[in-house]
């Protein structure tokens, strides 16, 4: 093939490749703030909440000298959604942190830190409270070659869809669970776990609700 028609094939190609890369980009869903940055304005309890506290854009959720453990709960539910969000922690004992993001009733969790019933790192795993706790299915096996070293960033994406839900982390897919029982719309939670002396950080929380 001569080098001014092969030239001119694959600028012919690409030319007609745009539609669809355009039709993809304005499909997909556009995250909104979730969290301002500034307070807690959004989310139940969100005055004098000794749990929670916002300091330089970054949402800080910390336990109590009790260890009490507290749910930062949305005032609006959700059913199919896409949220996004950047997460850090630093472990202060061998009990390892212990948090997540709840959804849908009834309850299923995005865990992030270590279970309590495992004592093992399930992050990026669902969990569900039933019995294995943690479906095969839902696990995200390969979560630790995925996140940073503890202490610094790390993006999790998790969508839910029907009864089908999916978490990426730092870009890539860690898990991918099907369960039809968790299908109502519910506010969204972040755990602070009781019995755990803990501290975890959030930021640039978006979220989109999907039609």
């Amino acid at each position: 093939m001569k080098p001014r028609l092969a030239s001119a094939l694959l600028a012919l190609s690409c030319l007609l490749a745009l539609p669809a890369v355009a039709a993809s980009a304005s499909t997909a869903p556009k995250l909104e703030p979730l969290f301002n940055g500034k307070d807690l304005t959004g989310f139940k309890d969100a005055v004098g909440n000794k749990f929670w506290r916002v300091e330089n854009g970054v949402l800080i959720g910390q336990n109590d000298e009790k260890l009490t453990g507290n749910y930062l709960w949305t005032e609006k539910s959700y059913r199919d959604f896409v949220i996004e969000f950047d997460v850090r922690w630093k472990t202060e004992t061998d009990r390892g942190v212990d948090t997540g993001l709840e959804m849908r009733s009834p309850k299923i969790q995005l865990q992030l830190g270590v279970s309590g019933s495992l004592r093992v790192d399930m992050s990026g795993s669902f969990y569900t409270g039933g019995k294995p706790a943690y479906p095969e299915a839902g696990q995200a096996k390969d979560a630790k070659k995925l996140m940073k070293p503890e202490g610094e960033w790390n993006t999790f994406r998790i969508e839910a869809r029907g009864d089908t839900f999916t978490c990426w982390i730092n870009g890539t897919k860690a898990s991918h669970y099907t369960d039809a029982k968790f299908t109502g719309a519910a506010p969204l939670g972040l755990q602070i776990h009781g019995n755990v002396k803990m501290r975890c950080d959030y930021r640039n929380i978006r979220i989109a609700e999907l039609k």
